[in-house]
């Protein structure tokens, strides 16, 4: 009972991860109506510039919020420069776009920090909180759950009760109807893009200490809240936050009692990525969504 607990934990832990990624995903579909394939890659520049800044002597969670300022204003620059010019384009020419968001951020990061694994140090203490008798957690792994829980309420509550919140999901929902009520469209979206990658450098800060730091890291919690986007559903936030916080608990559960799971937790998940979408595309909690050719 005490082993399944500590697993338990730990694949909460990991799904608050992959929850925050997969409402980046949402965020930036519902405005596009495209995966963002580089949202990895764009939280694994962003660790890279927390740590450069630890290793400037710069406290960490100093170093965190200034990262989360810096991500915030540069996935608006970038929305802006490279995807807003696109928005109108063919799918296949936005997909192309983004996969070359993918390679080129991935390369910018392999050219200016090298492809060295770095150690990256934890927002909180390296020893173990005991929670029971023979029960003992990591305090990173709590400290994880529990950030990861204060970005999904602080979330929840902008997008809820603040009028910024508000119109930003207007925005995201109904382009035109947002634009005829008076709502800046064309800066919503921008500040999606913007809260997309902010809240994307919190997991990737939350990551880098349990993987070690390096431009391919982003890959597989990329996999993984794709999968728990899709699980919940692309288009609901509240869906796929609940569905990265499944695939974070399966994961564990695969890792610690199927042998060798460990070696294929990506093959599942991208096995449980294709059967929502042959069997329900939509996930547990999205809408259908048609178009008009």
């Amino acid at each position: 009972m005490t082993f399944f607990l500590e697993q338990l934990i730990i694949g909460l832990s990991s799904g608050g991860i992959y929850a925050i990624m997969a409402l980046a995903l949402v965020m930036i579909y519902k405005s596009t109506g495209h995966v963002n394939l580089a949202q990895g890659e764009m939280a694994v520049f962003s660790t890279f510039i927390a740590w450069t800044l630890v290793q400037m002597d710069v406290p960490i969670w100093p170093a965190i919020l200034l990262t989360v300022a810096v991500s915030f204003v540069g996935a608006i620059v970038l929305e802006r420069v490279v995807v807003r010019p696109f928005a109108k384009a063919d799918d296949l020419v936005v997909v192309a776009v983004f996969v070359g968001l993918f390679l080129s951020i991935h390369s910018l990061a392999g050219a200016i920090w090298n492809y060295e694994v770095k150690p990256f140090p934890s927002a909180f203490s390296d020893g173990s909180i005991s929670l029971m008798a023979d029960l003992s957690i990591r305090a990173h792994t709590l400290g994880s759950l529990l950030t990861t829980g204060a970005v999904l309420t602080a979330v929840w509550f902008f997008f809820r009760y603040t009028r910024l919140g508000l119109a930003l999901r207007a925005a995201a929902d109904n382009h035109e109807s947002s634009r005829l009520v008076g709502i800046n469209v064309s800066i919503m979206l921008a500040l999606g893009w913007g809260l997309a990658a902010g809240i994307g450098a919190v997991a990737g800060v939350m990551i880098a200490p349990v993987t070690f730091l390096d431009p391919g890291m982003g890959l597989a919690p990329l996999i993984f809240a794709l999968a728990g986007a899709l699980l919940g559903g692309i288009t609901s936030p509240f869906g796929a936050a609940l569905g990265g916080l499944i695939v974070g608990v399966l994961e564990a559960m695969v890792s610690a009692y199927i042998p060798y799971g460990i070696e294929f937790r990506e093959l599942i998940a991208l096995m449980l990525i294709l059967s929502v979408l042959l069997v329900r595309p939509a996930g547990l909690f999205g809408e259908i969504v048609t178009r008009r050719v």
